[in-house]
């Protein structure tokens, strides 16, 4: 699997976390001092013109990286968040960020969720995408075959702040608008809520994914 990465702090931080899985790096000229010495070999430089034609941004940065990930193996028995059918490139690269501050080491997607080598969701990630791997399998399957205690984020459950929660449970997060799909939802052990005190009908996805690490994640 290869992916692309646009804009300068990007592309730095991925040759510094990522650096062995660097294929192809493209500059223009006033960006190639900032490229440390020992990647020169891989760079192709380019005019900023050339750099708009190949770049997926509105407005081009000055360098965009081509990386290779080798397929991990999802692993049992760890704290995991589940995310079914995101469709928010900016939620689900915000989601791959919080994972990185909280130290949750994988992520488990439907097939439906939004590609998480989409150009928004890396650059909202923040560089946790190079260190956040995520598995995209059929969600059912996956939950049915796994023992690990399964919590999911309702609109209906009980108070998030008391529910205790196993250092290997699976978090389920659903959809921006449609929330967990029944078939997911009747999988879940214990569904939990964030309490409401306004008006508001519900929390932005990422937002509520924050606010229940917090509490999990101690």
């Amino acid at each position: 699997m290869v992916f692309v990465v646009e804009g300068e702090k990007s592309v730095l931080e991925g040759l510094s976390a990522f650096a062995s899985h660097l294929e192809l790096l493209v500059s223009i000229d006033s960006f190639l001092s900032q490229i440390p010495p020992q990647f020169l070999f891989k760079t192709l430089t380019v005019t900023t013109k050339e750099l708009e034609q190949i770049s997926e941004l509105r407005t081009p940065n000055k360098c965009i990286a081509v990386f290779r990930r080798s397929n991990s193996s999802l692993v049992m028995n760890q704290f995991t968040i589940v995310l079914d059918g995101i469709q928010d490139p900016g939620n689900m690269g915000t989601i791959l960020r919080l994972a990185d501050w909280f130290g949750v080491k994988q992520l488990v997607c439907s097939k439906d969720t939004v590609d998480c080598y989409n150009s928004k969701v890396i650059q909202s990630s923040m560089g946790a995408i190079y260190r956040i791997p995520v598995h995209y399998t059929d969600l059912a399957s996956y939950l049915t075959n796994t023992p690990q205690q399964k919590y999911g984020a309702m609109l209906n459950g009980k108070n998030y702040k008391e529910t205790a929660y196993p250092k290997d449970a699976i978090l389920i997060m659903g959809n921006e608008g449609k929330g967990v799909r029944p078939e997911i939802e009747a999988l879940i052990d214990f569904p939990v809520t964030i309490p409401r005190f306004g008006e508001a009908e519900s929390l932005n996805v990422a937002t509520a994914t924050a606010i229940l690490l917090a509490e999990i994640i101690r």
